[in-house]
């Protein structure tokens, strides 16, 4: 055999860089064939410094671009030189190596440093991401975009665009996926158990046909296979021990700032900033207990000349914006760690869901419009009786706003770092006095707050509210005799928290009025 034909057969035992995948440049990198490769189908280069949003675009684009998906290498120039990522700092490197994880979470991805040489000849380092091409599913940003590689440029793909790739990829809903829990043991038995007995009872099953894993097969919850039931997401988030385990964002943070506007750095002003979690009709109870701690009452006088005490908002409202955000959140996406807001303000209510309205769905014809993201979930939650049916629940939250004479619900979305779903109710707290808005603890302070039950509340609150109380104003407003209700304001009068003002010491004096005392408020 010729030289010739030696040297061919050498050539072709190590591909040309142009021939190599994207596993075998994964596998084989090092400084000399980064510096060879070009910016390609295969690869994208990045400088030191790039910033990690952006990267998340990256990520999405291979994850989304048949076959092989594709590499990035960051800390490196456009041109090829060599940057280097060392003097990036220990945070920085931490933050870049989980930014797929965190900022593209359905994406696989794996990483490496590859030891380089700067142009001085410094030793430093990059660092190289593998994007493998998801096959069943479009994998987005958690800002809820998705990419793909058109040509030589990375595309953002339109909602046209981005269901014709879900089709392509014969894409199946998020809640209807295996969750990779075991059945039974990882799920709450007796919560399987209630609901399947509220299903065989509704529908008229009888429990030998039906065993609960039937049940939960009819109810889309899963599949058998093999006589074993696979649960999938949806059954996860209704029945798991833990939900987490599988949508770590399946939680509620409720936090509670001091004044109109929510502050930052060392003016952040949450006065209460809890976590609720556990499975959505979990979540949804305990945060209504968490909720109605929190609202207020006040007490107006009706036409009829007698007192009536009015929530802050009508349960009606919050309480199915609550639900909807738990029912209809994005669980997927790129969103599975985002948890769901509620905001508490003076002056209005914000409940945020992760994720953009459901297709077709405006901030225009969200009451007139029914298109559930998790039908599945939504359809069990019917049996548990936590939502209605269609668009009933936002045309009652619109009416019982209406009813208390409050402002329209606002629904619009918004961008939070990714789109997020907004339920904004509010209040008429500045058709009050200056200081009305604030509750009772901050009137007369945390000590003497302690001491008081409702009724010193309302009283409190109506004086606040009118700046003075008769006697005969507090026993309309209590419903109970003339001296018991005198002896009421009175208390508060020797707690410091009134001031009596009358003519003379008498103690049935009409024209006696209750005042706050300033030197203690």
């Amino acid at each position: 055999m010729s030289d010739v034909y030696l040297d061919l057969f050498d050539t072709l035992e190590v591909p040309h860089t142009a021939l190599l995948t994207p596993d075998e440049i994964f596998d084989r990198a090092d400084a000399a064939l980064l510096e060879q490769l070009r910016e390609d189908k295969r690869l994208e280069r990045k400088p030191a410094g790039y910033r990690l949003d952006a990267l998340a675009e990256y990520i999405s684009m291979w994850a989304n671009t048949a076959p092989s998906g594709g590499l990035v290498v960051v800390g490196m120039a456009d041109g090829g030189v060599f940057q280097g990522l060392g003097n990036q700092g220990t945070d920085k490197l931490n933050r870049l190596e989980k930014a797929p994880r965190d900022l593209c979470p359905d994406a696989k991805v794996r990483s490496k440093r590859i030891e380089v040489r700067l142009p001085k000849g410094e030793r430093d380092f990059v660092l190289l991401f593998r994007v493998e091409y998801h096959p069943s599913r479009v994998v987005k940003t958690n800002k809820g975009d998705a990419f793909a590689r058109w040509g030589d440029s990375k595309h953002k793909l339109n909602p046209d665009e981005v269901r014709q790739l879900q089709a392509d990829k014969n894409e199946v809903s998020f809640e209807t996926e295996p969750c990779g829990l075991e059945y039974p043991d990882d799920f709450d038995r007796a919560a399987v158990q209630r609901f399947c007995a509220r299903v065989r009872e509704e529908k008229g099953w009888g429990e030998a046909h039906h065993p609960d894993a039937d049940v939960l097969t009819l109810m889309h919850l899963g599949k058998m296979k093999k006589d074993a039931f696979v649960p999938n997401i949806a059954c996860a988030l209704l029945f798991a021990k833990d939900p987490r385990l599988v949508v770590p964002g399946c939680r509620i943070r409720f936090l509670r700032f001091d004044g109109d506007h929510e502050g930052t750095g060392d003016k952040w002003n949450a006065i209460k900033d809890e976590f609720v979690d556990g499975t959505v009709p979990h979540l949804i109870t305990q945060t209504e207990k968490l909720l109605e701690s929190q609202l207020r009452t006040f007490s107006k006088l009706g036409t009829n000349n007698k007192f009536f005490t009015q929530p802050e908002y009508p349960k009606t409202a919050w309480y199915e914006a609550l639900v909807n955000a738990c029912v209809h959140r994005s669980y997927g996406n790129g969103l599975k760690n985002v948890p769901i807001f509620v905001k508490m303000f003076d002056n209005r209510l914000l409940v945020e869901s992760p994720g953009p309205f459901p297709p077709f769905v405006t901030p225009e014809n969200i009451h007139l419009t029914h298109h559930p993201r998790n039908p599945h979930l939504m359809d069990a939650m019917l049996y548990l009786e936590f939502v209605k049916c269609a668009h009933e629940g936002t045309r009652r939250m619109i009416q019982s706003m209406k009813e208390m004479q409050l402002p329209h619900p606002e629904f619009q979305q918004a961008e939070m770092g990714h789109h997020t779903v907004r339920v904004t109710l509010k209040n008429n707290v500045h058709q009050r006095k200056a200081w009305v808005d604030r509750d009772v603890t901050e009137l007369v302070g945390a000590i003497l707050a302690r001491r008081f039950g409702e009724v010193e509340r309302r009283l409190v609150n109506f004086v606040a509210e009118h700046g003075e109380m008769s006697v005969s104003d507090a026993q309309r407003l209590l419903g109970g005799d003339w001296t018991a209700a005198r002896r009421k304001l009175m208390k508060l009068v020797e707690l410091g928290v009134l001031v009596r003002h009358a003519r003379t010491d008498l103690e049935r004096d009409p024209q006696a009025r209750f005042r706050l005392n300033r030197d203690t408020v």
